[in-house]
């Protein structure tokens, strides 16, 4: 007899507990905890040991928690490191060799960090004009000497301190001299190059070399683009001006008419193309990446701007700061493997059979449990310690410091035994210690999220009372209560008390009106945001633009295997000369794996901030990026990321830290051994790939919010084995968006699902957001119709060309375009234009007039009815 119960205790769930689960459903670390304890431990306990204050032994099952702080960026000195490979460390020596060489030439007997500011400037004036000299060998000359003083004069530094002190100091001082425009020019040209583009199209294998003079101009460009979009304590006055200057010029269109970002996304798509294969794209997507973080804004920064936004539409302000929330959370316990499980169960069965030979020698004894045992049933166990406060404090107090931490942890479990579900022994518990009970009881506390409602789920709740209490509907209306009884108008005035508005649920309905009745409510005026001017600018060949960067995430993702049509991202890591070593073949490797994570880093952050400033700024902007990504198979692309060994590769160590720059250029460098390589650094995870995962995550959580068939397109492709797989991964943030991605989609996975992930199950419930209405755990959804799927993305993509050409298509005048043209109603005037028809027409306009006129029958009474 199968005892399994799904319930919802009541009181749990108003303090905050976690689902109550089956009395009969407890695994088998539990169950030998039960055994050994005489209790269940609480899931409600704070800390990750159950509330244990003894320490536990390490599993093979626990994972550490990880030590991450999610933000816009790692630290300034990782971000720069991670602009060059490894195989470029012979440039520095160049790019200094060529600055000192010319400036001897100019000033003698001292060094750069030696003149005044005034000298400098004067340098940096000649540097420019030798920028604009018609041979190609002297430019290149001049841009890897003020790539040197963008990279800090590192020659003249005896500290990674002083690198990024004077690489700041120098950035600025190039950009007050219009360093920035000379670069942009050069640049236009080496793109528009078509000689090197066609004999790169022509070379069978492209290095380093192909793309010498791109790789230089973008690195110089990104240090200024990051050293200056950094903001420290110390700045003066005139950089945090220089600042809000360079990010207004950035965001605007003063380069041939569109951003600067837009020029970026142009070279991302011709070299997906295959028209310029040596465009160096790692540089290219760091440069894009944080050129749009720069001139759009970060996530705090985001945060800021929702709240003006709402308080601008009058909307009541956010429940809670979701930057904060997240970072105080805690992360739970991973999910047990299949050999971990077994070897458990196997253990759990050679206790249980230890317990059971005891406690029939007791029996034979003179014990005085000498009678007849009831077996105690699981579900009992449950009740029982709901209502004694001091069961849990005994188990917390008594457990043996050599048990296993999963025993007693608050987190998420793998499958049960079935062994194990029905009845256990259970020996008498031990009588509580008289001890005050307010030492013992511990008041869980409350759920992090404040619970949201939308006014549609009110429409659909008070619709289906009316239909089951009166028998119609009011429509629209949630403020008729007149009929329904006394608990509907607690549970409306409950509901209402956390109705949740939208911005974007304003946008929409702000649009329908516009949509309806576009002459009486005029021209909407549109604030010309920088996230406004970068869609305008995307919007012609935006379905370009993110197929471009699905096919670079593609073939960046480390579970892509290497095909002959893939594009080639290794343009600019790989040498002229293949190495012939063993350990020159490891380091290589390890820049090539190190190349591919960075480039995955650049895109997912890209993508997230795209989507997220473009929903912030319209919601139609944002599902039309969003409907182009689903469209390029973006959802099975990141569960094809995700299906790999995820804990593997979080923490790869795939840098070579004395390599890093500055530390390269500063510090002499040891010999390194294939020993070395294969150490590794000694950090607990890389941060750029939980990074990373975190971003794919958020962007799938985006793309299917509130899709049903982006919703069933998880299903289909088999999700939540992989997404559980995630779970093992201690970091809150990223379990966070894991159960987010799994609570959408449970009523879908059916009750053998639900049944056998319950501690899933009450992960979900304590981390992730409450929709009051929303029957996740239940599975009854009335939405879940396949054939209502694809009418749901064509009425969005309908919406969406609405928006657009109401908006942006000004081709005929006026903001609604064609719709609104004038018409000429006049017959003779229509009759008097001149039409221009073709020369061959006079030859067959006879054959025309038999064909189109006379043989077409012509009712001429139905003119005269009325319609």
């Amino acid at each position: 007899m199968d005892l399994s119960v799904w319930f919802v205790d009541p009181v749990k769930r108003l303090n905050g507990g976690p689902i109550g689960v089956a009395a009969c459903s407890l695994s088998p670390a539990l169950s030998g905890a039960a055994a050994t304890n005489g209790s269940v431990p609480d899931d409600d306990d704070d800390d990750g040991g159950g509330g244990s204050a003894t320490p536990h032994t390490t599993s093979s099952m626990e994972s550490p928690n990880l030590e991450f702080e999610y933000g816009d960026t790692d630290t300034l000195p990782a971000e720069l490191s991670e602009l060059y490979s490894y195989t470029e460390e012979p440039e520095f020596a160049l790019n200094r060799d060529c600055f000192e060489e010319d400036f001897k030439s100019h000033v003698r007997g001292r060094r750069w960090v030696e003149l005044s500011v005034e000298e400098q400037r004067a340098y940096v004036m000649r540097l420019l004009d030798t920028l604009e000299v018609t041979d190609r060998d002297k430019r290149l000359k001049m841009a890897r000497a003020i790539l040197y003083l963008a990279q800090g004069v590192y020659d003249e530094c005896d500290s990674d301190v002083d690198v990024l002190h004077w690489a700041r100091h120098n950035v600025f001082l190039l950009y007050h001299m219009g360093m920035f425009t000379a670069l942009l020019e050069l640049l236009n040209m080496e793109i528009d190059n078509s000689q090197a583009c066609n004999s790169a199209v022509r070379k069978p294998a492209i290095s380093l070399a192909d793309s010498t003079e791109l790789r230089v101009l973008l690195s110089i460009m990104y240090l200024m683009v990051e050293n200056i979009r950094v903001q420290t304590e110390d700045d003066r006055p005139e950089w945090i001006t220089a600042r809000e200057t360079f990010r207004n010029e950035l965001a605007s269109p003063m380069y041939n008419g569109e951003p600067f970002a837009l020029l970026l996304f142009t070279m991302v798509t011709k070299f997906c193309s295959m028209n310029a294969p040596h465009f160096p794209m790692k540089k290219v997507l760091l440069l894009l990446w944080k050129t749009v973080l720069f001139t759009l804004g970060g996530f705090e920064e985001l945060q800021d701007m929702k709240v003006r936004g709402r308080a601008r539409l009058q909307l009541p302000p956010l429940p809670e700061d979701s930057i904060r929330v997240v970072r105080a959370m805690r992360a739970a316990s991973p999910p047990a493997s299949a050999m971990e499980l077994i070897e458990q169960q196997q253990q759990q069965k050679r206790g249980r059979r230890s317990r059971r030979s005891a406690f029939v020698d007791s029996l034979e004894g003179d014990s005085p449990f000498a009678k007849k045992q009831p077996l105690v049933k699981q579900d009992s166990l449950d009740t029982y310690n709901e209502r004694d406060p001091f069961k849990n404090d005994e188990a917390r107090g008594g457990g043996d410091d050599d048990d296993d931490p999963e025993d007693s942890d608050s987190g998420i479990e793998g499958e049960v035994d079935p062994l194990d579900r029905d009845v256990i022994i259970q020996p008498p518990p031990p009588p509580p210690p008289l001890r005050p009970p307010t030492e013992r009881v511990n008041f869980p506390k409350g759920l992090p999220w404040a619970p949201k409602v939308r006014e549609k789920d009110i429409e659909h709740f008070l619709e289906t009372s009316r239909n089951k209490f009166i028998g119609f509907t009011l429509g629209n209306d949630i403020d008729t209560l007149v009929g329904l009884p006394r608990p509907i108008h607690e549970s409306v005035k409950t509901l209402k008390q956390h109705k949740y508005v939208s911005i974007a649920e304003v946008q929409i309905k702000r649009e329908q009106e516009l949509q309806k009745c576009p002459m009486t409510l005029g021209e909407e005026e549109v604030e010309e945001t920088p996230a406004e001017i970068l869609y305008l600018g995307m919007l012609p060949n935006l379905s370009q633009y993110v197929i471009a960067l699905l096919k670079l995430l593609l073939a960046a993702a480390p579970t892509s295997k290497a095909k002959t049509d893939s594009i080639n991202i290794l343009a600019d890591v790989l040498p002229e000369e293949m190495p012939i070593t063993v350990l020159q073949s490891m380091k290589l490797g390890i820049d090539v794996n190190r190349h591919k994570e960075i480039i995955v880093k650049a895109i997912s952050a890209l993508l997230l901030l795209l989507l997220k400033h473009f929903k912030l700024n319209h919601i139609y902007q944002f599902e039309i990026v969003s409907q182009h990504l689903v469209f390029a198979n973006c959802i099975p692309l990141i569960l094809k990321f995700f299906n790999q060994n995820i804990m593997s590769y979080i923490s790869a160590k795939n840098s070579i830290c004395v390599l890093d720059f500055p530390h390269c250029v500063v510090h002499e460098l040891p010999e390194l051994t294939a020993e070395s390589l294969e150490a590794g650094d000694n950090n607990q995870f890389c941060w750029r790939n939980l990074f990373s995962c975190i971003n794919l995550l958020r962007i799938l959580n985006k793309l299917t919010k509130w899709k049903h068939s982006r919703t069933m397109m998880l299903v289909v492709f088999k999700s939540a084995p992989i997404l559980k797989r995630a779970l093992k991964v201690k970091q809150a943030m990223m379990q966070l968006y894991v159960l987010k991605l799994l609570k959408i989609q449970t009523k879908y996975l059916g009750r053998q699902w639900r049944k056998s992930n319950m501690k899933t199950m009450s992960a979900i419930y304590q981390k992730v957001r409450h929709r009051l209405n929303d029957d996740w755990a239940y599975g009854n959804d009335i939405d879940a119709r396949p054939w209502y799927f694809q009418v749901e993305e064509c009425d969005m993509r309908e919406n969406i060309e609405k928006f657009n050409s109401r908006r942006y298509d000004r081709s005929r005048g006026g903001p609604a375009g064609v719709d609104f043209a004038p018409v000429d109603n006049c017959l003779q005037s229509v009759l008097g234009q001149r039409v221009e028809l073709p020369e061959d027409f006079q030859y067959s306009y006879e054959l025309w007039l038999e064909r189109e006129v006379f043989s077409q029958p012509i009712q001429w009474e139905g003119l005269l009815e009325r319609p």
